[in-house]
Formats: structure tokens, sequence, C-alpha cells
């Protein structure tokens, strides 16, 4: 009996280490699974870097929407816009990196918004048209002296304005936040499919700028 019972009892343990090994073994490869990056990528980095890659796969945006990530660029850096008139969109970029995607409403048939690159001429937080009934304009950034601006405004999905670019509020208080006069605005009648080819597109030199004349 007693050497039946030390049978049992020695089996257990061999058992109880055979179920062990491969529990050690996977918590092993999860560890070398789980470690994506490079050891000296801190794990704002890697935060960053997903958020980065988010923000390039999001183009499902309705009307009046858009998505702000500045942390995904470095802190500073020559920023560029890029609007394009067929997909009714803009991209805000830093350093070279994405950091804002937005829906905007460019300009009705009869009130085309030009194409070209523009710098920023002018910048008013409160700002009210001078040709339009005197309609508010937040967060105006002039492109051009004859009335083109970039401005917070209604977003109904389509070319809607009299020729300046709408944008959803919220975002048009974060871009006038990161830009500054002689910031490059570049419109364009092309629809690039993913983020680098609107990087591409966009003009990043700034340029001095002639002061409006108050």
């Amino acid at each position: 009996m007693y050497r039946v019972a030390a049978r049992l009892q020695r089996a257990l343990a061999l058992g109880l280490i055979a179920f062990s090994c491969p529990i050690a073994a996977a918590q092993a490869q999860i560890s070398v699974l789980g470690q994506t990056t490079p050891p000296t990528t801190s794990a704002t980095q890697v935060a960053a870097n997903l958020e980065t890659g988010r923000l390039q796969a999001a183009d499902n945006l309705r009307p009046g929407q858009y998505r702000w990530q500045p942390e995904a660029a470095p802190a500073s850096g020559p920023v560029s816009i890029l609007v394009s008139i067929p997909l009714q969109r803009a991209w805000v970029f830093r350093a070279g990196a994405l950091i804002g995607l937005a829906t905007v409403s460019t300009g009705q048939p009869g009130y085309d918004t030009p194409t070209g690159t523009f710098p920023i001429l002018q910048k008013k937080v409160d700002h009210r048209s001078n040709l339009y009934d005197d309609a508010p304009m937040p967060f105006m950034q002039r492109l051009t002296w004859d009335g083109v601006a970039l401005h917070a405004g209604r977003i109904p999905g389509d070319p809607a304005s009299h020729g300046c670019i709408r944008l959803p509020r919220a975002f048009a208080q974060r871009l006038f936040g990161v830009t500054e006069l002689g910031t490059q605005v570049t419109v364009t009648d092309q629809a690039p499919a993913t983020p680098e080819e609107a990087l591409a597109l966009a003009a990043p030199a700034r340029t001095e700028v002639r002061l409006a004349a108050d």
C-alpha cells in the first residue's frame, strides 16, 4: 500500500512538472512577442506611434469631424497644410509627421477656392467678413488679400463657401495655435489616397509675408 501511494505521489509530481513546462514556455513566448519595439524606445513614443497609425488610417470622417494628434510629431518644426478640393479634406503636418486631419468645405460653384500654394498672411481670432454681410469668421487665417481664408464654419459635406476654406470650429482653433505668418497652405484639385501622398503635395517651406494695412 505504501509503495502504491509513493508511486502515485511520484507520478503526480512528474505530472505537475510536465504541466508547468508548457506554461513557462508560453510565458516566455508572450514576453518575447510583447517586445515589438527596441528597448531604447520609450512607452510614450510607442503610444505616439500607435496613435499616428490610427490617425493615418482615419479617412471615414463624417462632415464636421476631425482628428488631432500633435503628440505624433516633434514639438517644433515646420508646419504645412494641404487642402484637397475633390476630397473636401485638410491634412496638417509638422516636421513631416501628420498631426491633423479634418473635413472641410471649400468654395461653391461660382465662388471657387483657388488652387496653389499660399502663405498665411494674417491671423485673427475674431474676424468678420468685409465682403459678405459681416459674416463671422472665427480663427481666421488669411491666404489672399482678396478674401480667401481658413476659418471655422459650417461643414455640410460639400463645397458651400464663398471661396474660403471652412474648418470644424475646434479644429480651426487648434490649427490656429500651431501656425504662424508665412506657414504654407497648399490647395489642390488632386485627391491623395494616403497621408504620404498628401505630404508629397504639401509645401513645407515658410515664406516672409507682407503685413496687412489697417
